[in-house]
């Protein structure tokens, strides 16, 4: 019998998160670009970001035709999240940005498919990047990441808007990655503990291992 999921957040419906979903004001707007791999799949942390902020827009795809439209839009200036050498100290693009808003491109996939995104669309290339500070330990504690610094999608967006917008609240837009990654914790604890009651949810997501996301 298929599960019923909830038409919102894509969970199932007895672990739906949208009770912990904010509505959060942002001067800056959010889009994130999310890999087809990612769409799916049951840990998307990336639908919990664009769900909790008014200013987010999330596309998926590999490449997209819009994208050079919206980069280039009037007042507008564009940032890419993502590490690189030149990356920009926050303080001062806010203070070089009166009268513009900000609009913080989101690659979202694992390290291999975010970049694939960058080659497909070389409109990124061309943008300066926020990178976070490597000290930020991610609160995924049912993943497993090749780097220890290595953030989820959510976190990242939270951290990189609390930089750009001090003192925004945007703490708040973790509360349904934390409640998801409670529950897939506790229903790690009972299969471990023998199996029996293991949830819908906890068989779905193979929660053990997952990439980063």
């Amino acid at each position: 019998m298929a599960r019923l999921s909830c038409l919102r957040c894509l969970r199932p419906v007895s672990h739906c998160l949208c009770a912990w979903i904010p509505d959060l004001p942002s001067r800056s707007r959010v889009l994130v670009l999310q890999h087809p791999d990612e769409a799916a799949h049951p840990l998307n942390t990336a639908r919990l970001a664009a769900l909790g902020l008014r200013q987010a827009t999330l596309w998926v795809g590999e490449r997209f035709a819009e994208l050079p439209a919206w980069l280039e839009a009037p007042g507008v200036r564009a940032l890419l999240l993502f590490p690189g050498e030149a990356a920009v100290d926050p303080e001062a693009w806010t203070a070089a940005g009166e009268g513009t808003q900000t609009l913080l491109v989101v690659p979202d996939g694992t390290w291999r498919t975010a970049r694939r995104l960058l080659r497909l669309n070389p409109a990124l290339a061309a943008l300066p990047r926020l990178a976070l500070a490597p000290d930020r330990r991610s609160r995924y504690r049912v993943r497993r990441a090749r780097e220890p610094h290595a953030l989820a999608t959510i976190e990242a967006i939270a951290t990189a808007l609390d930089l750009l917008e001090p003192g925004g609240g945007f703490e708040a837009l973790l509360a349904p990655f934390d409640a998801m990654v409670d529950g897939q914790i506790a229903a790690q604890a009972t299969r471990e503990a023998g199996g029996a009651g293991v949830s819908a949810d906890a068989e779905a997501t193979g929660e053990a291992g997952a990439p980063e996301r």
